[in-house]
């Protein structure tokens, strides 16, 4: 059950509040679910008659008024069979469903009602609940809530069953929270990956292609290749070697490894080959292919730590509700690694790929992050995790003595570990206050010894190596949709996919400006020589637009000076400068890859 304070039981009884609005409104309504979140409530109805979003004010002042009536909580108690009974009476099959599973898989006996009751003692409303609820609907500030919007929504999340509509309501303690949300949104949506890709021509998705298979344009594929660029270079300071693998391999392998058990869900269907004896499926991940390269060889001590690098391209079979835009696709480039460790070195190199995520972190102006440890659950060994209780603890006491030498804050998360080791999941926030699950750091103590992976220790015994899966850049199409939303598509201008844009006033000033062109492209600078068939001002709006970092105009003053008068998109502001320093600082900072501009 989620932490119980004053936020979470407001949330909690406006959900109530949510679902009586609804019946009031839409008697015959089938009520289901309707649990607080992150930043309010929702509840899935199964309405009698179709609602859209035109509905939303009646069912806000509904709630409103029922506020108004100052209702209380009253609980009771049933045995399950006093519920099934009150349920079916009222032709509430979901509820009744809810309390069979309760009875089932939690084993109870009893469940409990909580009752809304009116000033005068009337029932105005009961629901399936555990608690956790205001005192008085009055405590609700009928300012502090919206109902913001519809969404489908399957029961039970189960394709095959009844399309429920969820209905969202945006809650907190005061006016004010409510109004900062409100806006916060507001900025979300100018700069939603999925607009901005489109308007500044980064990346499409094809009908005709597929769901969730993106499509990288000029402009996009640039980014993703400076991102390439970053990754390589990194990790060839820090000693990895860089491999490369097929994009299909046996059925027979992920067998072996334990994906095809765990993953097959999650797994194009298998392709049968001519001539070729079983099934073949297309690559959900890089590690099995790594284990076979360490495999290829007798490796000694002297080879460890052993780290193999690669920017694969897998495909995974993601429900077509799932995706969203790059966030969620069914194919991704991963910026993935396995290092094949001994035990004693594992600190060190754990350690060294959390700082690798700090200085990612540095580079790209991030600033709100958590680690989190997340660990198997006793319960669910030989199901959805390896069935070696001695390893699960000894692995989790090593991350989580890696981590607290390393300084770096974290928290522990149940439950939440990959199937074969305890990871360290990394959530970070946007400019914005938007979360986003974007990188792994994970511990393989089980697939090494099922492949027979092995190494010669210093005296002489065979070994089973550790391995450190890790992707601290996520995927090409995670990071780059996280990216979009951080700088609002005005990004570095490393990462740019023009830099500079050259803006002769007139014809007459075309002539310097094409050699200034020239001068950038010799120096590696990406420039787009926009020429005086339009206005400046319609040029200078349109390079805005595309969120070119610098526009260089170009006039009389600076043909006859040589120099360039620079304008900063992000800031407005304008500097004339010598053409040789503009040339100079602008290609130290690519080179360095700084943040912040050189001219602002």
């Amino acid at each position: 059950m989620e932490k119980i304070d004053d936020l979470y039981r407001l949330r909690h009884s406006l959900a109530h509040v949510l679902a009586q609005a609804v019946q009031n409104l839409w008697p015959g309504t089938l009520i289901s679910i309707g649990p607080p979140i992150e930043d309010g409530c929702y509840y899935d109805f199964l309405f009698p008659e179709p609602i859209s979003e035109d509905d939303l004010p009646k069912i806000e002042k509904e709630m409103r008024k029922i506020i108004h009536q100052g209702q209380t909580f009253r609980k009771e108690e049933l045995t399950v069979a006093e519920a099934k009974k009150f349920w079916r009476k009222h032709k509430q099959k979901f509820k009744v469903e809810l309390v069979e599973d309760l009875e089932k898989e939690e084993k109870v006996k009893e469940v409990t009602h909580y009752v809304n009751t009116g000033p005068k003692g009337e029932e105005t409303f009961v629901d399936l609940c555990r608690g956790g609820h205001v005192g008085n609907l009055k405590e609700i500030p009928v300012d502090a809530f919206k109902v913001m919007s519809l969404a489908g929504a399957y029961w039970r999340g189960d394709e095959k069953r009844e399309q429920l509509t969820r209905v969202y309501v945006a809650a907190f303690g005061s006016k004010t929270e409510l109004e900062n949300h409100l806006k916060m949104l507001e900025e979300a949506k100018k700069r939603d990956h999925r607009k901005l890709g489109k308007e500044l021509d980064l990346f499409i998705f094809s009908e005709d292609v597929g769901p969730g298979l993106p499509l990288w344009t000029p402009r996009g594929t640039i980014i993703a290749d400076e991102i390439e660029k970053l990754a390589k270079e990194t990790e060839e300071a820090a000693g990895y070697l860089r491999v490369r693998t097929p994009h299909i391999a046996k059925g027979k392998l992920y067998e072996k490894t334990g994906h095809l058990a765990h993953y097959k869900q999650s797994m194009f269907p298998p392709m049968k080959l001519d001539k070729e004896e079983g099934e073949y499926f297309l690559k959900p991940m890089n590690c099995p292919h790594h284990h076979q390269i360490f495999a290829s060889q007798l490796r000694s001590y002297r080879d460890m730590p052993m780290r193999l690098a690669e920017y694969g391209h897998c495909y995974r079979y993601e429900d077509s509700g799932a995706l969203f835009g790059l966030m969620r696709v069914r194919s991704m480039n991963m910026n993935d690694a396995h290092m094949y460790v001994t035990e004693e070195q594992f600190e060190e190199e754990f350690i060294g790929v959390m700082k690798m995520y700090l200085e990612y972190f540095d580079l790209f102006g991030i600033k709100k992050y958590v680690m989190r440890l997340s660990l198997h659950d006793p319960k669910e060994l030989g199901k959805k995790y390896v069935d070696n209780r001695k390893l699960w603890l000894k692995t989790e006491d090593m991350v989580r003595r890696a981590m607290k030498e390393s300084g770096i804050e974290f928290i522990e998360v149940p439950n939440e570990a990959a199937f074969y080791g305890p990871k360290i999941d990394v959530e970070v926030w946007s400019a914005i206050g938007r979360e986003f699950t974007l990188a792994t750091n994970q511990v393989d103590f089980d697939v090494p010894g099922k492949l027979g992976l092995k190494y010669i220790d210093k005296d002489g015994s065979e070994k089973v190596p550790i391995c450190i899966h890790r992707a601290p850049l996520s995927t090409h199409e995670r990071l780059i949709g996280f990216l979009i939303e951080q700088f609002a598509g005005l990004f570095p201008l490393w990462l740019s996919p023009v830099q500079v844009a050259v803006l002769p006033v007139a014809a007459t000033h075309e002539k310097y400006s094409t050699e200034i062109a020239l001068k950038l492209k010799e120096n590696s600078i990406r420039v787009d020589l926009k020429t005086s068939a339009e206005s400046l001002g319609k040029r200078i709006r349109e390079g805005e637009t595309m969120k070119i970092p610098y526009l260089v105009v170009v006039g009389d003053r600076e043909a006859a000076e040589k120099t360039v008068t620079v304008r900063n998109v992000k800031t407005k502001k304008q500097v004339t400068v010598p053409l040789g320093e503009f040339i100079m600082k602008t290609v130290e900072e690519i080179k360095e890859r700084k943040l912040e501009a050189s001219f602002d």
